[in-house]
């Protein structure tokens, strides 16, 4: 997702295309799954005893332990994710966490209802 625009008004565009791509990946769609509601899949009491919790994301460590791939295999979907606008990435001392950009998911939502 990329905004443009001036004043006050933002404009959101999404790259239809990118977002397709991200998705043709079964596991890729899985893990957006998986962010949407991330208490379904992992313990948000673990991240609170941390300082952190489900607003800044979920751990790489935990979405490659679910997933049961490669910790390089994670990583990169998880940036095709974020290439395209549907993730969005949080450094936190010496780990990542990922959450959702649903702007973007809300904009690529609207993209297919009005336009394909």
């Amino acid at each position: 997702m990329r905004s443009e625009g001036s004043g006050s008004r933002e404009e959101c565009t999404v790259d239809p295309l990118a977002v397709h791509k991200a998705l043709a990946n079964p596991a890729r769609a899985e893990f957006l799954k998986w962010l949407k509601t991330p208490e379904r899949y992992w313990d948000e009491a673990y991240y609170l005893e941390r300082g952190v919790g489900f607003h800044i994301g979920v751990c790489v460590t935990e979405i490659r332990e679910r997933s049961g791939l490669a910790q390089s295999v994670v990583s990169s979907y998880l940036q095709i994710l974020r290439d395209a606008g549907l993730l969005v990435s949080e450094r936190v001392g010496k780990w990542t966490f990922y959450r959702r950009d649903e702007e973007t998911i809300a904009a690529f939502a609207a993209y297919v209802r009005d336009e394909l």
